[in-house]
């Protein structure tokens, strides 16, 4: 049962290939379904890891590359067929980067897990919610204005980025020196 969590990002994983698959044939409803879907394990796998206590390393590591692929892979697609800008998917892609860097090097030199606060969490809130409206769009003949996706993809860029310069201050990696005690000791996720 303990390994539930880390199956359901496994199958996470799995669907960023079947999305492109369906995304590739134009099934955007097909596309809109996975989507939700996979956000549906992300948030049942956080639940069942922290309520149970099935943390695991492998699901820490597991879990925000399954979350990160299907966001860039979704973004990709967008690109690809104008819905999203390029340039913003290279802004992405190099905070996720830094972040991937950032979070090794805080495991290597100071034995710490980083674990996603409030501000990743509101940043994959608003990612999920303007790429999911924006498969709603493409599905459904685009009855959401242009303008409200656009502001939300700006908000969640916005605090996408904001929250990289938290973990960057929590880390030590700017402002202050880095504790031997912070908070990501304490509460280091799945």
């Amino acid at each position: 049962m303990r390994h539930i969590p880390n199956i359901l990002s496994c199958i996470r994983i799995a669907l960023v290939f079947v999305f492109v698959y369906f995304f590739v044939k134009q099934s955007y409803l097909a596309c809109l379904i996975i989507y939700v879907s996979a956000f549906a394990t992300d948030v049942l796998d956080g639940f069942l890891a922290r309520r149970f206590n099935w943390i695991s390393n492998f699901g820490k590591l597991v879990d925000p590359l399954a979350d990160k692929l299907m966001l860039l892979t979704a973004l990709a697609c967008l690109v690809a067929v104008r819905k999203f800008p390029i340039y913003l998917l290279a802004v992405i892609v190099i905070k996720e980067l830094l972040m991937i860097i950032g979070g090794y090097i805080l495991l290597k030199k100071k034995k710490v897990t980083v674990y996603a606060d409030i501000w990743g969490k509101a940043a994959t809130a608003l990612f999920v919610a303007s790429v999911t409206l924006t498969l709603v769009n493409l599905a459904f003949g685009g009855f959401i204005p242009s303008w409200i996706l656009t502001v939300l993809f700006v908000l969640a860029i916005a605090v996408s980025l904001m929250s990289m310069f938290h973990y960057a201050y929590m880390g030590g990696f700017i402002g202050r020196k880095y504790r031997e005690h912070n908070a990501y000791e304490d509460r280091s996720g799945k």
